[in-house]
């Protein structure tokens, strides 16, 4: 077994792959590879360098030490992003490629009999499939890219070496998978457009737990500002209200297609979500 390295970690997953017929979901694959392939090259990337574990509808990738982690999100990404809105703007929905994307980096086994072992790579696999990120890429039809990074990330190259995504794009998240005794804490962004939260309507919190964090709350307690319930609206007299999975505080509107202007500071375009 050798040492395991210390590596940046990306994850990707195309959106209702599943639902393609052949042709199309081998269609989707060769197009992937490709606006992968472009899209690094076009940053000074290589794809050539990256050692990757391939599933059909995405794929893990190890990305070479060398690699400038601030390239990978700040141009790479975006550069990816702009592909796939022309590739999408020529094709019906059902054809269309859009990604979700996470990004970690930590301890990772390359020569893992099976794939990669390590905990890093659970982390960046369970960021990437989370109920949120699923969430905001649906409510933007138009966009190719919904980002979360981990904590780590966000903190280390997100907010100090932003270069084309801004770093209050980013919504934090709380990701809690109680049957995969999982937890973590992640910045969510759907790329190139301006989201701060998105809704469900005034359906419950995701059945496996997986949902966004409020302010004056802690990660997976089930529970508001005040201990009011997380699927429950607190007094608005106890500083703000909630629908759905959005929070606001402050002067606001609630409805579908009303503006919210809470205290955050960032006008919030209430919509009807979906899961995928």
């Amino acid at each position: 077994m050798q040492h395991p390295e210390r590596r940046m970690l990306i994850c990707v997953d195309m959106e209702r792959y599943s639902g393609r017929g052949n042709v199309q979901q081998y269609e989707a694959q060769q197009d992937f590879h490709r606006l992968l392939r472009e899209a690094a090259g076009e940053v000074g990337l290589q794809r050539e360098g990256w050692t990757t574990q391939q599933s059909g509808d995405g794929e893990l990738a190890i990305l070479p030490r060398e690699l400038p982690e601030a390239h990978l999100i700040g141009r790479f990404v975006p550069e990816l992003n702009r592909r796939l809105r022309r590739y999408n703007a020529s094709r019906l929905p059902s054809a269309r490629i859009r990604l979700r994307i996470a990004v970690h980096q930590g301890m990772v086994h390359l020569d893992g009999a099976n794939g990669f072992p390590g905990r890093a790579v659970v982390l960046v696999s369970r960021l990437c499939d989370a109920a949120p990120v699923r969430r905001a890429l649906a409510a933007c039809p138009d966009a190719g890219i919904a980002l979360v990074v981990s904590s780590d990330i966000y903190r280390d190259v997100v907010t100090e070496y932003p270069e084309q995504i801004r770093p209050d794009r980013f919504q934090r998240i709380d990701v809690l998978i109680p049957d995969k005794q999982f937890q973590a804490q992640a910045w969510l962004c759907v790329v190139d457009e301006d989201v701060a939260a998105w809704t469900g309507g005034e359906s419950p919190e995701p059945s496996d737990g997986v949902r966004e964090s409020r302010p004056g709350e802690k990660a997976g307690t089930g529970t508001g500002r005040g201990g009011a319930p997380a699927n429950r609206a607190p007094d608005p007299a106890a500083g703000g209200i909630r629908t759905g999975d959005i929070r606001v505080d402050g002067q606001n509107a609630v409805g579908h297609g009303a503006m919210a202007i809470g205290s955050v500071g960032r006008d919030v375009r209430l919509r009807p979500g979906t899961d995928r």
